[in-house]
């Protein structure tokens, strides 16, 4: 089940449960809340096998697991798909291992998986599986057999006729050339199919929807009555798309995801009331909507992959979408028209009659699933990994059909499983503990700290490759460039109609980006680069396709940059501050949707959004500082808001928290070493306690780092600690780095831009530099400090307390003594 029906199913079952006092909850998309804190009071959870096995990942949530009596799975046959199976295959696995939460009181009693389902039913759904006893065998456990039921077509409540219709290719074509003359060929199959009835018609991308429906337009005429007119203009009326209202009062329309969201639910609204005689839409978005028709047309057999690659259709989608043809309530019959090219038609009519089976895709991502079974404890060294597989369809299917998998042909069980065992399974946990995932050791698996992060963050493999080019001294430019090149954005492609728009926001001297790419925009890296500038720098979007991607981004985005800023944080210290401290920005500005010292920060605010935050930002008030003291009625001349309105801004800013950091020389030192004494501040610690406009979970990173590009120090810091004690503070030991002695401390908030402290403090070291650029030795503090004064002793010491960051007495005093001796030593003391 995809989001689009999840959210379908939400709305019909909350209404149907709600009335029993059933209460549903809707688990979908890349969230950033506490899910299991929302779900436990539901007995219904609808979900995606994505945002589920997000959740199932997180240790906090494996209770939720535990509860769980019924586990539901919608279109099972997905398990097949190359970009979502992987994840479903996972997710069915785990749920077939439920966990003893019973908290350990020693290292034998460590969490151990239960290899029964508890109690726990599995249910699974398809209209498209030849194969479904390998799914029942899958599903199986060691206290039974699973049980299938296989129902032919005579139990369809709607017969359906399929037909496949060849058109030839000539070698010169392209493409998107036949694409254009099926446009052409439509008309005269909905004149001799649809029967007068309501006509769904799959193209395979958003701009081949529109052509042919332009086409259609020109080619087709549908008898439309007084009413019927009267209804369709009704529905015309609440669009914003003009071509779309024009076309709707002709009988046709289209709907993809590229489409705004109010046009997107009147269509669908049309077409189900069968005001609407046919309809265009992307075989992937309506695979999650149920739009069902009596005539159902697949335009071509071929569509676009990620890079523009041409392929075919797999069986589950193409079987996928001819079962939209069919509408119960009102029809006995239905009619699937599939057109293609001349020699794929026997291909497809093999297809139809069911006899391709299921495969798995499981080891196209084995990688990452195992990744998180080892976090989960559910595998815990080879052996019990190698069981994990053997619990798994992929088992089962490489089995009965080696050579899909390549395997070689000839094997006998023993030998395939040593193939799929030790070459495959083996070989990902080699990789894994390579990049030092994983620790492996006597045969034993253990997560290691990266490995949590790559697991709880739901981040691919090749990703966390990726963050591991990182060098140290990136810049924030370097950063977006790597996060827009991270797998998890495959699926977002770059359209020739966004082109010009996107240039535009890399090439306009005028309300562009910040960090402009050299050429013009190209490739989907660069799309993603750019409309995540565009976003940061609060420059307008109009495109409603490219809008929608830009929120899938960032909602992909926020868990990205949080993973990449505590990867970096885990890495070896050395060489790598300016990336730890530009990693941490980046992940705050994705949550924030702004710069780090973007002028619009008010936009962060409940109730201010982009034309408000504009306004108030043109009258001057750019921080949170300015609006505190600023009268709440010039407030509301500015955005143009009645009272109490300004009192309610500045009443939020108000209950934003605080900060003060104090930075101290402490008292213990030795030969290279420092102590810094840094004390954190909550200012407004009263104004807190009744009421706080920061979330619960809002808190700040500390980071110390030096001249020698090193991480001195990282902490966290949590409100909730704060408002308790009111401070914190945090002693210290700074080694002396080679190239200067200045330290620079940062107290970065997790959620707000324009709340962040950067202080500079130089500590004093007892001993001299064994290196560097600056020369060593207090002989040349003193001299220095000589050139620049010309007082006594004790003057010299004050001067250099003070640039040491006021030091206590005893530290005053020895460096007094010091610079006494240099003095006489060097003949300048003062009579």
């Amino acid at each position: 089940m995809d989001d689009a029906l999840c959210r379908e199913k939400f709305e019909d079952w909350q209404n149907k449960f709600g009335a029993l006092g059933i209460q549903c909850k809707e688990l979908t998309g890349d969230t950033d809340v506490d899910d299991y804190f929302e779900t436990q009071d539901a007995q219904i959870i609808l979900t995606t096998p994505e945002k589920w096995d997000s959740t199932t990942r997180q240790w906090h949530d494996r209770s939720l697991v535990q509860v769980v009596r019924l586990f539901l799975i919608d279109e099972v046959h997905t398990v097949g798909d190359e970009s979502r199976g992987a994840t479903l295959e996972a997710v069915v696995s785990r749920m077939k291992t439920l966990y003893n939460l019973v908290p350990p009181t020693s290292t034998k009693d460590a969490l151990q998986p239960l290899h029964t389902c508890a109690g726990v039913r599995i249910i699974a759904l398809s209209a498209t599986i030849p194969n479904i006893e390998d799914v029942a065998e899958w599903l199986s456990d060691r206290d039974g057999t699973a049980i299938f039921v296989k129902l032919d077509e005579k139990h369809r409540p709607v017969k359906l006729r399929k037909i496949v219709l060849g058109f030839p290719f000539y070698r010169l074509q392209t493409a998107f050339k036949f694409d254009l003359i099926l446009n052409y060929k439509l008309a005269k199959i909905i004149q001799t199919y649809s029967e007068q009835k309501p006509t769904l018609i799959f193209c395979a991308t958003r701009r081949s929807v529109q052509l042919a429906a332009a086409t259609l337009a020109k080619d087709a005429k549908f008898m439309i009555d007084f009413q019927h007119r009267q209804r369709l203009q009704k529905h015309a009326s609440c669009l914003k798309d003009i071509k779309l209202r024009d076309l709707l009062m002709k009988g046709i329309a289209y709907h993809h995801a590229g489409m705004e969201t109010s046009d997107r639910r009147n269509i669908e609204d049309a077409f189900l009331q069968g005001e609407l005689p046919v309809l265009f839409s992307t075989s992937t978005l309506a695979m999650g909507v149920n739009l069902p028709a009596h005539l159902v047309i697949v335009k071509s057999t071929m569509h676009y992959t990620g890079g523009g690659m041409v392929q075919e259709y797999g069986e589950t989608d193409i079987l996928q979408m001819i079962g939209r043809a069919g509408r119960p309530q009102f029809d006995v019959s239905a009619t699937a028209v599939i057109l293609t090219r001349n020699e794929l038609k026997e291909k497809n009519e093999q297809m139809l009659s069911g006899t391709q089976k299921l495969e798995s895709s499981l080891h196209m991502n084995l990688t990452e699933h195992l990744n998180a079974e080892i976090v989960l404890h559910t595998i815990t060294d080879v052996s019990v990994a190698l069981d994990w597989i053997r619990s798994t369809f992929l088992y089962i299917r490489a089995l009965k059909n080696p050579k899909y998998y390549k395997f070689a042909a000839g094997l006998n069980k023993e030998d395939i499983e040593k193939q799929l065992l030790q070459e495959l399974c083996v070989e990902s946990l080699n990789s894994l503990a390579a990049y030092k995932l994983i620790c492996m050791q006597n045969g034993d698996i253990k997560p290691t700290d990266v490995g949590r992060l790559m697991a709880y963050y739901y981040v691919a493999f090749d990703t966390i490759k990726l963050f591991g080019t990182i060098q140290g001294s990136e810049a924030v430019q370097d950063l977006v460039t790597l996060i827009s090149s991270c797998r998890e954005y495959k699926d977002i492609t770059l359209r020739v109609n966004e082109k010009k728009t996107l240039n535009t926001l890399n090439l306009a001297k005028k309300h562009t980006i910040r960090f402009p790419m050299s050429g013009k925009i190209k490739n989907s890296e660069m799309k993603i680069n750019c409309l995540i500038q565009a976003q940061l720098g609060c420059v307008l979007v109009q495109d409603f396709a490219l809008m929608q991607d830009t929120a899938k981004i960032f909602r992909t985005g926020i868990r990205l940059t949080k993973c990449l800023a505590e990867f970096l944080q885990q890495k070896n210290k050395q060489n790598n501050f300016q990336a730890v401290l530009n990693a941490v920005h980046l992940a705050k500005c994705f949550y924030a949707k702004l710069w780090e010292n973007s002028p619009s920060v008010l936009k962060q605010l409940e109730k201010i959004g982009f034309s408000m935050s504009s306004a108030l930002v043109n009258a001057g008030l750019t921080s949170f500082e300015k609006i505190a003291n600023t009268h709440g009625r010039e407030i509301e001349l500015i955005v143009n808001r009645h009272p109490p309105f300004g009192n309610q801004i500045k009443e939020a800013v108000q209950h934003l928290p605080k900060y003060q950091v104090r930075v101290e020389q402490g008292n213990r030192y030795y030969k290279g070493v420092a102590e810094v004494i840094i004390t954190v501040i909550l200012k407004n610690c009263a104004d807190l306690q009744s009421h706080r406009t920061a979330p619960n979970n809002h808190c700040c990173t500390l980071l110390l780092g030096n001249a020698d590009n090193n991480l001195v120090h990282r902490q966290i810091i949590t409100d909730y600690m704060l408002l308790k004690t009111g401070s914190f503070m945090k002693k210290i030991e700074v080694v002396r780095p080679e190239k200067s002695d200045e330290l620079n401390v940062y107290l970065l908030s997790s959620t707000y831009v324009g709340m962040d402290i950067h202080q500079n403090f130089t500590p004093f070291y007892s001993s001299p530099r064994t290196s560097g650029l600056y020369g060593n030795g207090i002989h040349q503090q003193a001299q220095s400090l000589h050139a620049t004064t010309c007082e006594k002793p004790k003057a010299f010491a004050s001067a250099a307390a003070q640039a040491a960051g006021n030091v206590n007495l005893y530290i005053y005093n020895f460096t007094a003594k010091i610079i006494s001796l240099v003095l006489k030593s060097s003949k300048l003391t003062q009579r």
